[in-house]
């Protein structure tokens, strides 16, 4: 069965400048690979009527979609409509209905409909309209050559929510049903892609070929995917998606057919179901642990404090350390981070903690703490755990690992489970960690 093939096509001079990053294309690309699709070539011109009136002309008669982003802006650099209309030998013409939304959306900001504005409406006679929700230019789409053409705004918000509320939802439901595809999503944390490739390889050998195994690095999770391209091997998906859950173990704090979870969406959701209040206390993350869960909406339910401790004295009166502490073990040390996460779960009166205090660098470390050190206290008040790694990189890469892995530790410990992690095996500094 032919797999149907989408391509994309980018304009603009800022683009073949680099005076603008090309985020669209990764997110175009995402926003597919969710259904199972994927883009099979991807060009990008400049300004030029002619260049891009020949490309969408050639795309048209190899693909069954194309994805035109740019170019509809009210500028007279602004071609991708005129290009489409030579590419499909018509007229430009105002449209009313790219009138009306353009109108509306001035109405709304109090702004005159000006000439420049005007040229947005102008568009290939016979296209349909595909609303832009936010911005002034409207998006269209047609047909050529039998691919299916729609045209979309450069501005990324813009482009987004054209994508998820309008175009996508119209080209999964144009697919044949035997091409609609499934794609399971396993979220992990602490294991790296060639290691989970190698306990794949060694432990499922019989990868089966209606099956596509992919991954997707990021920071902090690593995403396993598993697609289906036929409804009949869904069963079959879901076989070898618990194989492969099975093996990756309490590394594995998601997996899901539709909207991924992150780390700290998982952390409140296990809070919820248990009824607990979660406080943090961060010497050298400045926050992040917090910003991360506050990110997530209706995380005040189960979040009620964070403090940010920096300096030693911010420790001794935001969340009582001893002076004694501090003078005889140092703000990096795991007895300091226990007093930090006790304290803040006493003034927070909350039923678990996370505090850490490290050393980012690039300077301020010794030989007895390098640079990368980072103690981490996690817990509830009955049962506070510590531990000391060593995390190279960075400053920000530091930061960001050590708030990962800070909100992976207190989710083991809602979860209870008695495995060790890989980061703690790979980059403990002091004795193996009891309990975790």
């Amino acid at each position: 069965m032919k797999k149907i093939s989408i391509q994309l096509l980018l304009t603009g001079d800022e683009l073949m400048a680099g005076d603008i990053v090309d985020s669209n294309s990764a997110f175009l690309a995402h926003a597919l690979a969710e259904s199972g699709l994927s883009i099979a070539r991807k060009v990008t011109v400049g300004d030029d009527l002619t260049l891009l009136t020949e490309e969408i002309s050639a795309i048209s008669k190899s693909a069954d979609i194309l994805i035109i982003n740019g170019g509809l802006g009210p500028t007279v650099d602004d071609l991708t409509a005129q290009a489409l209309a030579q590419s499909m030998d018509t007229s430009i013409e105002q449209h009313s209905e790219a009138l009306t939304q353009l109108s509306q959306w001035c109405e709304k900001r109090g702004a005159q409909l000006s000439p420049a504005n005007l040229k947005q409406t102008m568009l290939p006679k016979g296209v349909d309209i595909v609303k832009n929700e936010i911005g002034s230019a409207p998006g269209f789409m047609t047909v050529l050559n039998g691919c299916t053409i729609f045209c979309t705004p450069g501005v990324p918000r813009e482009l987004k929510l054209m994508m998820h509320h309008q175009i996508m939802p119209q080209i999964v439901a144009s697919l044949p049903q035997a091409q609609k595809t499934n794609t399971i999503r396993l979220q992990v944390f602490g294991m790296g892609e060639s290691q989970i490739q190698e306990l794949l390889s060694s432990n499922i050998p019989d990868w089966p070929e209606q099956l596509s195994l992919g991954f997707r690095a990021g920071l902090p999770s690593l995403e396993v995917k598993v697609t289906a391209y036929r409804e009949q091997d869904n069963q079959l998906q879901q076989t070898y998606v618990k194989k492969i859950a099975q093996l990756l173990g309490d590394h594995l704090f998601n997996y899901v057919d539709e909207k991924p979870l992150s780390l700290q969406e998982v952390v409140l959701n296990l809070l919820a179901d248990k009824g607990y209040t979660l406080t943090t206390a961060e010497s050298c993350t400045g926050g992040l642990i917090a910003s991360q869960i506050t990110s997530i909406a209706g995380a005040s339910q189960n979040f009620h404090a964070g403090f940010v401790t920096y300096a030693n004295e911010s420790k001794q009166q935001l969340v009582n350390v001893n002076a004694t502490t501090l003078a005889e073990y140092g703000a990096v040390s795991e007895q300091t981070v226990k007093e930090m996460a006790l304290g803040a779960i006493s003034t927070a009166k909350a039923d678990v903690a996370v505090a850490v205090s490290g050393i980012a660098g690039p300077d301020g470390g010794s030989e007895e703490k390098p640079v990368g050190t980072v103690c981490i206290a996690w817990g509830s008040a009955s049962d506070m755990r510590t531990i000391t790694l060593l995390i190279p990189g960075n400053r920000v890469l530091f930061q960001k690992y050590v708030a990962s892995i800070a909100l992976d530790l207190i989710r083991r410990f809602l979860r209870a489970t008695t495995s060790t992690p890989t980061y703690v095996t790979q980059r403990q500094v002091k004795k193996e960690v009891e309990s975790l």
